[in-house]
């Protein structure tokens, strides 16, 4: 068994070099929370586009990038406030809710982008092979003067969504490295592994993203993100996330962080917004989620994984929080 960021079974071998990392430096709540959406394979597309333009997106991705490269675009969500990007902007929508893409706002959808990343015309006629430009590449004009780079995640990890749920539906960052630019310069390639690379550097991206928002965020970022800084919560917080198999209390957890029960339970709550052992349910029940669909995992090791004394307890506490048993969860997915 795999030494991994969700803890460390007593029976799992010698660890790799990055393994024995994270267990000697911890795991910080945005490391392990980002854990989850993870691209395999992701949707990846380059757009060359002369304006007027619109896109539909109806696609129902639960996660989806947004990256300029030049040009300008206005994102129109069905509900919402619409938010205009330029070069250099990417922005991370969050699903599965339908919204529009245009240059100018107001021009009319030509294009519709169904689930699986079907793209027809407003009537249902199929445009794979009319707007068809090249290597992962299309549009209505190959010197189109504006450039954007889109990408969804078709399953976001459980663990991830913790993350996604206390995101506003849109954010926009403005990229100040290279990534933005060396996704369109790898994108149009054609050359052995590269799918690999590009997701990869739709992680990077999304990273990038995500860190930045959270960090000018301020008051409106997660409770569990700005408690990374709190003297008390914060080393609570990574105890629970390096070793949620743990058989962690309050008292041994305040014991560890040198407070008392009382100071850490009442602190853990004002910050987090919820009791530590509360949150530490739901943290290993969204790791076992996770665990889950991972091919060949049974229910009894997944348990011993994230904390349960076997598979008849995770099942119980699954239906219970989740309301759904680890069967229904794998069928379900």
């Amino acid at each position: 068994m795999r030494i991994s960021q969700s803890g460390v079974p007593a029976d799992a071998p010698w660890p790799s070099i990055a393994d024995a990392c994270v267990i000697v430096y911890g795991v910080d709540a945005l490391t392990a929370l980002l854990d989850g959406p993870r691209a395999r394979g992701a949707f990846l597309l380059r757009s060359v586009l002369t304006p007027p333009w619109s896109l539909r997106v109806r696609d129902e991705a639960p996660l989806a990038l947004v990256a300029m490269v030049r040009g300008e675009a206005t994102y129109i969500p069905d509900d919402g406030t619409p938010r205009t990007i330029g070069p250099g902007d990417v922005m991370v929508i969050r699903g599965p809710g339908h919204y529009t893409v245009a240059d100018p706002p107001g021009t009319d959808p030509q294009i519709v982008i169904h689930p699986g990343q079907r793209c027809t015309t407003p009537d249902g006629r199929d445009l794979a092979d009319v707007m068809h430009l090249g290597v992962r590449t299309w549009g209505t004009d190959a010197d189109g003067p504006t450039l954007v780079i889109t990408g969804a995640y078709e399953l976001a990890g459980e663990v991830g969504r913790r993350l996604l749920g206390a995101l506003p539906d849109a954010i926009v960052v403005r990229e100040e490295g290279p990534l933005v630019e060396l996704l369109a310069q790898e994108i149009a390639k054609d050359r052995a592994g590269q799918e690999a690379v590009l997701d990869r550097l739709l992680d990077l991206m999304l990273i990038s993203a995500l860190r930045g928002w959270l960090d000018r965020a301020g008051e409106g970022a997660p409770g569990w993100y700005r408690a990374q800084a709190d003297p008390v919560v914060g080393p609570a917080l990574t105890l629970l996330h390096h070793n949620p198999a743990h058989p962690w209390t309050v008292a041994v957890l305040a014991e560890k962080v040198g407070v008392s029960r009382a100071l850490l339970a009442r602190r853990f709550t004002e910050v987090v917004g919820e009791p530590p052992m509360a949150y530490l349910t739901g943290w290993r029940l969204a790791l076992a989620a996770d665990l889950l669909l991972e091919p060949g995992a049974t229910l009894g090791a997944v348990a011993r994984r994230v904390g349960y004394g076997g598979a008849f307890a995770l099942s119980a506490a699954f239906k219970r929080v989740r309301g759904v048993s680890p069967q229904q969860h794998r069928g379900q997915s």
